[in-house]
């Protein structure tokens, strides 16, 4: 779903995916480097390439179609809140998570 200029993306949605969290944590990763190869303006390169934010958290969500005149799938919930504040939290070009997600991104994903 696009937010503005914000995209928001969801794991565990559909069916239970136990790295549901490492899914995420890796699809926030290569949208840092695809943006990071993306230029601002293939007609001028020196002006730099595109930098994003991204933030992410665990919990619950709902997601359902939403209007009767300009139907819309969205996602909601207190989950999407968080996740949009470590959005506009994070750094740019960097990835900023709940405790909540570290925790489980260790489990998922242990180093």
């Amino acid at each position: 779903e696009t937010i503005g200029d914000a995209f928001i993306g969801v794991t565990n949605l559909i069916k239970d995916q136990d790295d549901h969290t490492m899914r995420i944590a890796q699809f926030a990763i290569d949208c840092i480097e695809a943006a990071r190869q993306t230029p601002i303006s293939l007609d001028d390169p020196t002006i730099g390439h595109v930098i994003i934010r991204v933030g992410f958290h665990s919990g619950p969500a709902v997601a359902s179609v939403v209007g009767s005149r300009l139907p819309k799938y969205t996602v909601l919930g207190d989950s999407v809140n968080t996740a949009a504040r470590m959005e506009t939290s994070s750094l740019p070009g960097r990835i900023q998570c709940t405790e909540q997600s570290a925790l489980l991104l260790a489990k998922q994903c242990p180093a």
